[in-house]
C-alpha cells in the first residue's frame, strides 16, 4: 500500500517532486535549523502522490484537461466558469478512502500530547512551487485553526481543488507550465498561537532596493494572514547584517505601523478565525521588542546561510514567522528562497524620472522605483474585474491572490491597506508594476475614470498625481567604468534613497546633510523636546505628543529619529565612508521646524549668523547639540557603523573648533577614539587662510563652494538681483580652492569638495583635477558623466606628465 504521509523530519529539499516547494522547505528547516536553535512547529506533509489517487480513482483526469482547454486568461467571465467546474470536479471526487485514514493517523499522531489542543495549519504546497526561479506561492489556499478530523479532511480537499483558482491558472500560463504536471502536497502543521501575540514576514534583503546587508523583519499582531494579505499596515524593522554578531543593536530602522486589526481564534466557533480592531494605545506601541527583532534576523541569516549552501549560490530568503502568545516562542513557519530581487542583475541600475508636476490627489508607502501612468479603475469586489482593461490603474482597497489575472495588466497599482510585504506589495514587484500600498483612503479619493500618474521614483513616499505626466526612464550600465585616483563620493540627504544610492560605483558619501534628516524625518525643534514643560504654542505641544508617544521621553524620540536617519546612510555604504555634516540649519530654518520660534532669535541676516559651529557650545542651542551628539553615539557605538565620519559646518575659528571638540567629546565623541575622524567644511575665508591651523585641529576638510563663493565674492547666494554676480569660477574663488588644496596637501590632510559646483560645470571639475583635490562629491544624477570627465581629465594629466 503506498505511504502517503511523511512527516517533516523526513523530507528535505530533494523531495519537491514528492511533497512540493513548501513543504521540501519546512523539512528542510526541521533537520538542518532546529540543531541551531530555531524554533520549527512540527508537522506532515500528504504528499503529491494522494492528488494522483484523487485524480486517478475519481476518473476525472481527462475531464480536467478537457475542461482547461484552450483557456483563455484574458476572458475573465470564461476563466472564472472554468476554475469553478475544475474546482467542482476535484470536490466531487472526494478523498480516497486510503488517503483519508492515513490522514487522520498521522493527524492523530501529530496532536497526541498537545494537551487537548488539536488547532493546524493546513497549507497547499505545489511541485513546482518555491522554485528558486519560480514562486508559486499564494496560488493556492490555506487554512488555520483547523480542529477535528472533519474539518482537516474537508480542507485537504479544498487545498487539493484550489490547484484550480482562476489566478492559479493563469500562473501556469504565464510562466509555461502545463496544468496537470502541477502537483499538489499538502502540508498540515502545528498551529502557533500568534493570535495571542504576533506574527509577520522576514525577507534577508531589502526588497524595493535589493540591496544584501539588511533583514527585513515585519510584524502585526495576530495571525500572519493579517500581514500577508495586507489587511493592515505592518510595523517594520531593518536589521544590518555586517553587524549584526557584534553590535549592541544593530536595528538601524524602525517603522510603527498602524496595525489596523488582528485575526484572531473565534472562542464561539471552533476551528474558526475572525478580524477584530486593534485599540489604540496597543496599536501605537511596536508588537516585537528589540531582543525579538535581533532574534529573528540572526535566524534569517542562519536560513539564508543554509540555503546558499544547498543551492550552490547566493540565496536571499522569504520567510514567515510567529510568536506563540502562550509560551512566549518564536517560530519560523515558512521559508523559501526570494524571486525578485534575487533575479535582478546588478549591472545596471534603471532609474526613473518624473519630468512634470501636478495636484497630488494621494500618498502610499512606494513600493519599486517605477512610474506608471493610466485611467483609473476602482475595484471593490470580484464580481467588478471583468470591467478593467489593460493598462488601467487598478484601485482597491487591498488585493488578495484571486486578483493576479487582472493585476498582470495594470498599468499601476494603488491600495488603502497593507505594508512593504503585503500580497499586493510582492506581486507587483514580481511583475514589475509600480504600486503604492496604505494609503488609508484610495478608493474614496480616486474615481474610476480619472486620468493619473503613480510615482514611485521619489523615495519612499509614493504619490499618485492628477493627469498624466511625461517621465523618463534611464539605465546606467555600471560594469565596466573606469576607476580613477581622485575619489568619486555622492552627496546623500535622503535615508529612504541610501540603498539605491550606494549602488553607484562611489568611494561613499562625502556629505550627508544631517539637517535634512531632521526636517523631514524628526520635524521637532531639539529645545521643543529638551525644554517640552516650558513650551507655550499649544499646537506644537499636541503635536509633538502625537509623534512621541511610545518613546521612553521627548529627546530619546530626536536620538532614535536621527539615529536611525544616519545609520541608514552609513549601513547603505559601509565600510566606506559616509561624512555626516552635523545640522546646519539657519535660525529661520530652525524656527520652521515643529515648536522652533520660541528657542530662535530672529536675525536680520541668518546666512551669516547663528549658525554652524557657533551654535553647538553656547547655551542657546548646547541641550539640542547633546541630543545630536547622541544619535551619532548610538549610530557608531550601537549600530557598530564606524564608517561615519563627523564634519563641522561653519566654523569660523580655530577657538570655535576646539570649543565644538570640547563638547563633542564630554558627550562621548572622542576624535580618533574607534576611528573617529572629525572634518570641518573649507567654506570660510578664515578657513583657506587659516588652512595650517585648522590642519593641526582636523584630520580633513571639505570645500563648500557654495558658501566659500558667497563669502569671497560678498554676494547672499539666495539673492535673486545678484545671481548673475554667484559663480564658483570666478577667479577669486578659484584660487581661494587651490590655495585650500596646496595647504591641505602640505599638511598632509585629505581634502575633497562636496558643493554643487562640480555637479554644474565640466571645467570646474577639470580645475580641481589638475589642483590634485582629493576626492569629489556629487549629486547622484551628476556621478557617471563626472566619473568619465575625471578619467578622462586624469589620463591627459598622466600624459602630459609623461
Amino acid at each position: 500500500m503506498t505511504d502517503y504521509i511523511r512527516f517533516f523530519n523526513q523530507i528535505n529539499l530533494s523531495d519537491v517532486a514528492l511533497v512540493g516547494g513548501k513543504n521540501a522547505s519546512l523539512g528542510e528547516l526541521t533537520q538542518a535549523m532546529e540543531r541551531n536553535g530555531i524554533n520549527v512547529p512540527p508537522g506532515f506533509a500528504i504528499t503529491s502522490e494522494a492528488y494522483d489517487a484523487l485524480l486517478n480513482e475519481g476518473k476525472i483526469k481527462e475531464r480536467l484537461y478537457k475542461v482547461l482547454e484552450n483557456v483563455d486568461k484574458n476572458n475573465i467571465d470564461s476563466l472564472r466558469t472554468r476554475a469553478q467546474e475544475a474546482r467542482d470536479l476535484i470536490k466531487n471526487a472526494g478523498l480516497p478512502p486510503q488517503v483519508a485514514e492515513q490522514i487522520k493517523s498521522a493527524y492523530k499522531q501529530l496532536i497526541d500530547g498537545w494537551e487537548g489542543r488539536c488547532d493546524v495549519a493546513v497549507r497547499s504546497s505545489a511541485t513546482a512551487e518555491d522554485l528558486p526561479n519560480a514562486s508559486f506561492a499564494g496560488q493556492q489556499e490555506s487554512f488555520v485553526n483547523v480542529c477535528g478530523e472533519a474539518q482537516l479532511l474537508d480542507s485537504c480537499l479544498n487545498c487539493f481543488a484550489s490547484l484550480f483558482t482562476d489566478r492559479a491558472i493563469v500562473y501556469r500560463i504565464d510562466n509555461g507550465f502545463d496544468h496537470l504536471s502541477v502537483k499538489l502536497s499538502i502540508g498540515v502543521q502545528q498551529m502557533v498561537r500568534s493570535d495571542l501575540a504576533s506574527s509577520g514576514v522576514i525577507f534577508t534583503l531589502d526588497p524595493e532596493s535589493g540591496f544584501r546587508n539588511v533583514v527585513l523583519v515585519t510584524s502585526a499582531y495576530g495571525l500572519g494572514e493579517s500581514v500577508v494579505g495586507g489587511l493592515v499596515d505592518p510595523d517594520e524593522f531593518l536589521v544590518y547584517k555586517p553587524t549584526l554578531d557584534y553590535a549592541f543593536c544593530p536595528i538601524i530602522r524602525t517603522k510603527c505601523g498602524a496595525k489596523q486589526t488582528s485575526i484572531i481564534y473565534d472562542k464561539n466557533s471552533r476551528g474558526t478565525t475572525k478580524t477584530i480592531s486593534v485599540p489604540e494605545e496597543q496599536s501605537i506601541r511596536y508588537s516585537l521588542n528589540n531582543t525579538e527583532v535581533v532574534q529573528l534576523a540572526r535566524w534569517a541569516c542562519a536560513i539564508e546561510k543554509h540555503y546558499s549552501q544547498r543551492y550552490g549560490h547566493d540565496t536571499p530568503m522569504d520567510i514567515e514567522w510567529a510568536k506563540d502568545g502562550q509560551s512566549q516562542e518564536l517560530f519560523i513557519v515558512q521559508a523559501r528562497p526570494e524571486t525578485v530581487q534575487s533575479r535582478k542583475s546588478k549591472d545596471n541600475l534603471i532609474s526613473y524620472t518624473l519630468k512634470g508636476t501636478s495636484e497630488v490627489l494621494l500618498k502610499g508607502r512606494s513600493i519599486g522605483e517605477q512610474i506608471g501612468t493610466g485611467t483609473a479603475r476602482v475595484i471593490s469586489s470580484l464580481e467588478d474585474l471583468s470591467q478593467f482593461e489593460d493598462g488601467d490603474v487598478l484601485v482597491a482597497e487591498m488585493t488578495d491572490p484571486d486578483w493576479e489575472p487582472v493585476m498582470k495588466r495594470a498599468g499601476a497599482i494603488v491600495t488603502s491597506r497593507g505594508g512593504r510585504t503585503c500580497h499586493a506589495a510582492i506581486v507587483s514587484r514580481e511583475l514589475g508594476v509600480p504600486c503604492i500600498v496604505g494609503t488609508t483612503n484610495a478608493t474614496e479619493a480616486l474615481t474610476t475614470g480619472q486620468s493619473v500618474t503613480v510615482c514611485c521614483a521619489e523615495g519612499a513616499v509614493g504619490k499618485v498625481y492628477a493627469g498624466i505626466l511625461k517621465y523618463s526612464r534611464d539605465e546606467i550600465v555600471v560594469s565596466g567604468l573606469p576607476l580613477t585616483r581622485t575619489k568619486i563620493m555622492v552627496n546623500s540627504a535622503n535615508p529612504e534613497h541610501a540603498f539605491k544610492l550606494s549602488q553607484l560605483p562611489v568611494a561613499g558619501v562625502g556629505l550627508a546633510r544631517e539637517e535634512f534628516i531632521i526636517a523631514n524625518e524628526v520635524k521637532v525643534h531639539p529645545l521643543a523636546l529638551t525644554r517640552f514643560n516650558e513650551l507655550k504654542d499649544t499646537d506644537a505641544i499636541k503635536e509633538i505628543e502625537r509623534l512621541t508617544r511610545g518613546y521612553a521621553s521627548k529627546e530619546s524620540y530626536f536620538v532614535h529619529k536621527l539615529a536611525q536617519g544616519i545609520g541608514t546612510i552609513a549601513a547603505a555604504f559601509y565600510p566606506r565612508d559616509v561624512i555626516v555634516r552635523l545640522s546646519d540649519f539657519k535660525t529661520n530654518e530652525y524656527a520652521n521646524l515643529i515648536g522652533g520660534r520660541q528657542f530662535e532669535p530672529t536675525e536680520d541676516n541668518p546666512m551669516i549668523g547663528f549658525r554652524g559651529a557657533s551654535r553647538y557650545y553656547s547655551e542657546l542651542y548646547r541641550d539640542g547639540f547633546a541630543l545630536e551628539c547622541q544619535a551619532l553615539q548610538m549610530v557608531r557605538k550601537e549600530m557598530g557603523l564606524t564608517n561615519l565620519k563627523v564634519m563641522i559646518p561653519f566654523c569660523r575659528t580655530v577657538d570655535e573648533a576646539k570649543h565644538v571638540i570640547a563638547e563633542m567629546e564630554s558627550h562621548g565623541l572622542v576624535q580618533h577614539e574607534e576611528g573617529l575622524e572629525l572634518y570641518v567644511m573649507c567654506e570660510l575665508p578664515s578657513n583657506v587662510l587659516l588652512i595650517d591651523r585648522f590642519a593641526q585641529i582636523f584630520d580633513g576638510f571639505s570645500i563648500g563652494s557654495n558658501d566659500l563663493t558667497q563669502l569671497i565674492l560678498g554676494v547672499d547666494r539666495d539673492s535673486e538681483i545678484l545671481s548673475d554676480l554667484f559663480d564658483e569660477r570666478n577667479e577669486a574663488v578659484l584660487r581661494a580652492i587651490k590655495q585650500a588644496i596646496d595647504g591641505a596637501h602640505l599638511y598632509k590632510r585629505k581634502i575633497g569638495i562636496c558643493g554643487q559646483a562640480p555637479s554644474d560645470y565640466p571645467e570646474f571639475t577639470k580645475f580641481l583635477i589638475d589642483c590634485g583635490i582629493d576626492s569629489i562629491s556629487l549629486s547622484e544624477d551628476a556621478v557617471i558623466k563626472t566619473l568619465l570627465m575625471v578619467a578622462d581629465s586624469e589620463n591627459r594629466q598622466s600624459l602630459a606628465h609623461a
